[in-house]
Order: C-alpha cells, then sequence, then structure tokens
C-alpha cells in the first residue's frame, strides 16, 4: 500500500451496552473534538440490547444535535462488543474508521494523536497505546496489567508485530481494509482475531502512538473478566495458526 487516497471523513463506532450513565457525556466530548485537516465526523452508536437508558439517551441527544452526524443502531438481542463493532463497521462510510468504547476511560481529544500518522500519508491502521508513556494512566490492577501484556506478546509472536498493547480500545482502521476483513468473534475476542487478521493484509502499515487511560473499576461499571482472557487466548491461537 504505497499511497492512500486524501483523508475526509473519521467514522467513530461506539459498542454500548448498558452505559446510560456515560454515553451522553461521551458523545459531548466527541461533537467538541476538533480533527486535523477540519475532518468531519461520523458517530455511530451501536446498542448492544441495552436494559438501562441508552436508548433514550442516545436518540435524545440526537435530537438535540442535528448538526452532528449521529446513526444509532440497536441489536433485537445482546450478543457482545465484537458484534456491535461488526454492526458499526458495516455501517460507516467514513476513510477511517476509530473504535470508541461509551464509558469514559479513553479520551476523544486524543483522536489527533492517532491520526497524525495516517494524515503523513504512513500509516493504514494505528493503535493507541496505554502503556507506552508520556500521558496520564489510572493505576489499577496488577493482574489486568501482566494479562494484558501478555496477551500481546502472545499475538505479537503469531503476527510478527511488536505492539505494545493489542487489547486497547482505540484501534484506527483504514475503512477499506477493516471492511474487507472476515470477523467472526461476537465478545471481547474481536481484538486478537482483528489485529491478527489485519496483520496479514499485504503490505500493511500499522504504527502505534501513546495514549491517556482514566480506567475504571468493577464497581465503575468495568465489564472484561478472566473469562474474556480465557477466550482471548483461544481465539490468538485460532487465529493465529488459522490461515
Amino acid at each position: 500500500m504505497s499511497s492512500i487516497a486524501p483523508v475526509s471523513k473519521l467514522s467513530i463506532v461506539i459498542p454500548a451496552y448498558n452505559e446510560g450513565a456515560t454515553i451522553v457525556k461521551i458523545l459531548e466530548q466527541i461533537e467538541a473534538v476538533e480533527l486535523l485537516s477540519n475532518l468531519a465526523k461520523e458517530v455511530i452508536v451501536v446498542d448492544d440490547c441495552s436494559e438501562d437508558n441508552t436508548a433514550h439517551a442516545v436518540q435524545q441527544y440526537q435530537a438535540n444535535h442535528p448538526n452532528l452526524s449521529l446513526q444509532y443502531h440497536k441489536h433485537a438481542v445482546n450478543q457482545g462488543k465484537g458484534a456491535a463493532l461488526h454492526t458499526g463497521i458495516r455501517a460507516a462510510t467514513g476513510d477511517y474508521i476509530v473504535i470508541q468504547d461509551a464509558d469514559l476511560e479513553y479520551d476523544p481529544a486524543e483522536y489527533n494523536l492517532l491520526l497524525r500518522p495516517v494524515l503523513r500519508g504512513v500509516a493504514d491502521v494505528v493503535y493507541g497505546s496505554r502503556f507506552m508513556g508520556g500521558s496520564p494512566h489510572r493505576v489499577l490492577f496488577f493482574w489486568h496489567s501482566i494479562g494484558n501484556r501478555w496477551l500481546t506478546m502472545l499475538t505479537n509472536l503469531f503476527a510478527n508485530l511488536n505492539l505494545t498493547d493489542m487489547e486497547t480500545c482505540y484501534k484506527l482502521f483504514r475503512r477499506d481494509i477493516v471492511q474487507g476483513l472476515t470477523l467472526a468473534e461476537k465478545r471481547f475476542g474481536f481484538e486478537p482475531e482483528v489485529t491478527l487478521k489485519v496483520a496479514r493484509v499485504p503490505h500493511i502499515r500499522i504504527y502505534e502512538v501513546g495514549i491517556s487511560y482514566y480506567g475504571r473499576t468493577y464497581n465503575e461499571g468495568k465489564k472484561i473478566g478472566w473469562r474474556d482472557g480465557l477466550w482471548a487466548i483461544y481465539c490468538i491461537i485460532r487465529y493465529g495458526l488459522l490461515r
């Protein structure tokens, strides 16, 4: 991939499940961001059959902010974060797609950090790393950090990459590349699956940039657990060996 076309629009895909307490705040932060090169924003919220007020909050925001390009999709049954991302990726029309969690762990003001390698014409995919240093990082769980690093190392082993944070939410893809992948994982297995599959795209150019991380505890709504870590190991081996 020796060159890329000029970038005019960024699609922001937000998978949401019972995030009524934070979804409006994240939409406000996204709307306030001024993207480099005056890129347009397309926001796509995929509600994975929430049982709280997520739907009402998003639809009310949509009605009160007509100048924001905002799509709202809702799954009839809960399927998982990966399934919500599949829906959002299919619906995206921007030149690039970035994933944004519906909580407040990641700062939309840092989209421009991810976009810089793209706008310089050197990157097709950019990951935001929580472990590269230089940005605020909430101190939380020791074993989570060990697990994240171990899963990243195992992914690197199969993908022949040197990523520092495979499990990061902030992944930015050239739309035609990620829409061209056949993705199957419906839960948190999306992270290793998409990483391993995108790494096999011929001549792919993958970058990492350091980002902030304002993590939350389980009492504050964190959902990923140890079973998801075990499934991630299975996915790494499966998609690492499966060509």
